[in-house]
């Protein structure tokens, strides 16, 4: 992990964040009205790049940041199988799957940004 002065409370927001998508995934979806075809994938791409940042910003190596995307992706088919196998009120869809992996890319692309390094400036700002 990087340098931070509460490393728990970071890792622990990503930890939280990853239980908040495995209960929004097996729930009734809530009913949004968007009038936006595949409006949902919008949520899959943008709650799964939020999780990958949020991994680059945490973590110091890019093996662990690569190690987080391969789980992340691998979280995102698991809950994929697990609405179709496992609820009667959600249903399995690939593009779903596909729009988790796309928002994972994105989030690594926070690694060749200054904002990689957001969470331990905030860290010495609140901490410090």
């Amino acid at each position: 992990m990087r340098a931070f002065t509460k490393p728990r409370l970071w890792l622990g927001i990503w930890v939280l964040g990853w239980l908040l998508c495995v209960v929004l995934s097996m729930i009734t979806p809530p009913n949004v009205s968007l009038d936006v075809d595949n409006s949902d994938k919008i949520g899959h791409f943008l709650a799964y790049g939020i999780l990958s940042a949020w991994a680059v910003m945490i973590f110091q190596s890019k093996s662990g940041w690569w190690k987080s995307a391969v789980a992340l992706i691998c979280l995102g088919i698991t809950m994929e199988f697990a609405q179709g196998y496992l609820t009667s009120n959600r249903m399995m869809d690939w593009h779903d799957a596909l729009a988790n992996t796309m928002g994972v890319g994105l989030g690594l692309c926070v690694s060749f940004l200054p904002m990689q390094r957001w969470l331990q400036r905030m860290d010495r700002k609140f901490f410090s």
